[in-house]
């Protein structure tokens, strides 16, 4: 493998493993433009029979710039949607879009960072009847629309409950506060009279809210208008063409790449150390990393050091959603040699080879496949395993981090000489040799399981174990074409329940997580009841204090439920939404966990904690906080817990055996006869 293909696959598996669970899209409010008059055209002019008013509203179009890494994730069945605001004007969360009123829209890739949109206006809309006038008598009432961004995943080409509720608060023309609970607060909102006697705020009143008591209101005209909220009055227009940019919010990237090194690290500083929502449970002292790193930052000669800084200011927290981007140059420099050596610890603490490589020192060396390693570089291997600090930092969990340790135990800079003790299959004493660390990639990526993936290999695959008659659905990420996963996973699951299968195993080992809603719906599927799971909290800009926001997280039944018994594989390579699924499928004893260890034990939400900044770095801290409806902190630093502990042997360490499988294969028989 070429030295750039390696660097590909390594900036793709670090980008994996930043992927957030469940990402929340927010929208700030923006500063309020001066105000002007309200325009002529605001009143229909009088027009002979038969005429359309040449003003009238008939298509609208613009452009959705993005700058989230996760954005791209979603556009397999992209579009922009006349979205129904009744949920905002009522307040309602959990409204659904009428079918009858989603007028849709294509959106196509402009160039990387932006994307372009068209929607044509039905001639008369289908949106629900809202009466926002606050007179106290019962009028018709209008229509209220927003233009937004939406991706299909569930079902047809229109939106079901599943692809989402309520409002937008991202990629939207409207602009919406997460600090006031979503309140609109600015943009352009469409709306729709059936007659010239209905009423609309001109002003967000004394309360600075939309759709409220105090709302100065004002006669609009029939048909489609613009309603410009930046505006003081509102700006009430016809436009036949109109043109808009939707905004992204919240979790558009703070971008500080223009600043020098030492402003963007202070920016980057204030910003996480007040959204950072573990600070209390991982002991974090903000004053006393501020006053190591910043000097380091500061005093940076060169790209490579203000990298190496900020790297090191990651490590700082025991976390493993907080992470940058790689660089190959450091990452050279620092790690780019090796012996040809795959290195797996058992559970009983002994450590074992199960690759060599050729032509590289470790086979010169004349170590062996199943060679147990007895010493390294003058300390008892688990000594020096346990001083390793693993370049893939940081990471929530301890056993998390041990698995990194083992895998970077046998990488040092290039050229770099130590002395390894060890013992072959069959031998009766031990050997010495001294090994010279060679360029090598290769051994590296055979340890990392997440990439001795078939490249072609779908997200979900399954199958029937014919010997047992137990289903097997293996699922690598929660992160890609959410559209084709959906559809994979009604597939497998209906033919579960059209085939009578007992027992499914579902394999987690590998997959580094994505969309923590997708992996809620696919949880549906085993349910017949809805189930709370959890809540996140972020910092609140306002009162200075973590609130929830948004809609609890929930396991909320699939149209078809699977009854039989189920088990689970995990790994701590489960990370992030592949916990969140994990835990959805234990609720109320409904799948047995099994694994050699916990899982990652990382779910705080990223969506929001996005940076850019100079070196070229891609960096990310979370803010999102999951609590239980008893106010327990969900996963972070803990992981997933199997109900079986299955102990890592030498067999299955060398592959002879997946002895996790075979474990599950055995509950599962033994529940089910």
């Amino acid at each position: 493998m070429s030295r750039r293909n390696v660097i590909t696959l390594i900036t793709l598996t670090l980008a994996l493993s930043m992927l957030s669970c469940s990402i929340t899209n927010l929208i700030s409010p923006q500063e309020t433009p001066v105000p002007t008059p309200v325009p002529t055209q605001l009143f229909p002019q009088p027009v002979h029979p038969g005429e359309a008013n040449p003003d009238e509203p008939i298509i609208i179009s613009g452009t959705i710039p993005y700058t989230s890494p996760f954005f791209i994730n979603s556009i397999a069945e992209p579009f922009v949607l006349l979205e129904d605001e009744s949920g905002f004007v009522t307040r309602n969360r959990e409204f659904a879009f009428p079918l009858e009123s989603q007028s849709i829209g294509p959106v196509d890739m402009i160039e990387d960072g932006l994307l372009g949109y068209s929607l044509a206006l039905p001639t008369v809309p289908q949106g629900t009847l809202v009466d926002v006038d606050n007179n106290g008598t019962n009028d018709t009432g209008l229509m209220v629309f927003a233009i937004a961004y939406w991706s299909n995943t569930w079902g047809g080409p229109f939106l079901e409950k599943r692809d989402g509720t309520g409002w937008s608060n991202a990629y939207t023309s409207a602009i919406t506060d997460p600090d006031r609970e979503d309140e609109i607060s600015g943009g352009t909102l469409l709306i729709w009279s059936p007659d010239s006697q209905q009423g609309f705020p001109s002003g967000f009143g004394d309360d600075d809210l939309l759709f409220t008591e105090d709302d100065p209101i004002t006669n609009v005209p029939p048909g489609y208008s613009f309603v410009d909220l930046d505006q003081e009055p509102f700006y009430i227009y016809k436009e036949r063409h109109a043109k808009f940019e939707l905004v992204e919010g919240e979790v558009a990237v703070s971008d500080f790449s223009d600043l020098s090194y030492a402003d963007a690290f202070d920016s980057l500083f204030n910003k996480a150390s007040v959204e950072y929502p573990f600070t209390a449970e991982k002991s974090i002292d903000w004053d006393a990393v501020y006053s190591e790193f910043a000097p380091r930052a500061a005093s940076a000669k060169n790209d490579d050091d203000f990298y190496r800084a900020i790297r090191d200011f990651t490590y700082a927290f025991p976390d493993g959603h907080v992470g940058l981007s790689f660089n190959p140059d450091v990452f050279f420099q620092e790690q780019g040699g090796s012996f040809g050596l795959v290195l797996k610890e058992l559970t009983d603490n002994r450590v074992i080879v199960t690759r060599v490589l050729d032509e590289t020192s470790g086979k010169a060396a004349g170590i062996q496949v199943g060679a147990e390693i007895i010493n390294w570089n003058g300390l008892p291997v688990s000594q020096a395993i346990s001083q390793v600090n693993p370049y893939f930092g940081p990471y929530s969990t301890e056993h998390h981090k041990r698995l990194d340790q083992v895998l970077f135990l046998t990488r040092y800079p290039p050229d770099t000489q130590i002395d390894v003790a060890f013992r072959n299959p069959g031998a009766a004493e031990d050997q010495t040799a001294t090994m010279t660390a060679e360029i090598d990639y290769e051994s590296l990526f055979e340890a990392m399981s997440i990439l001795n993936l078939d490249e072609l290999i779908l997200p979900l695959q399954g199958e029937v174990l014919d010997q047992y008659a137990l289903g097997y659905i293996q699922i690598t990420t929660f992160s890609g074409d959410y559209n084709l996963m959906a559809r994979l996973w009604e597939h497998y699951i209906q033919n579960l329940i059209d085939n009578d299968i007992p027992g499914l195993i579902i394999d987690l080992r590998v997959n580094g997580g994505g969309n923590g809603a997708l992996a809620n719906d696919f949880s549906g599927y085993f349910f017949d009841k809805e189930i709370e799971l959890s809540h996140r909290s972020y910092y609140n800009r306002r009162t200075g204090q973590f609130e929830f926001q948004g809609l609890p997280s929930k396991i909320e039944p699939g149209p078809f439920q699977y009854d039989g018994e189920i088990a689970v594989l995990i790994s701590p390579n489960c990370a992030s939404a592949c916990e969140g699924f994990a835990n959805a499928l234990i609720q109320h004893n409904r799948s047995i966990v099994v694994g050699n260890a916990p899982s990652a034990g990382m779910y705080g939400e990223v969506g929001r904690g996005q940076y850019e900044l100079p070196a070229d770095i891609s960096l990310q801290f979370p803010t999102g906080r999951p609590e239980t409806p008893d106010g327990t902190l969900l996963i972070e630093g803990v992981g997933v817990i199997p109900d079986i502990f299955v102990p890592i042997t030498k067999d299955s360490a060398l592959g002879q055996q997946d002895t996790v499988l075979q474990t599950a294969i055995e509950a599962l028989l033994d529940k089910i006869y």
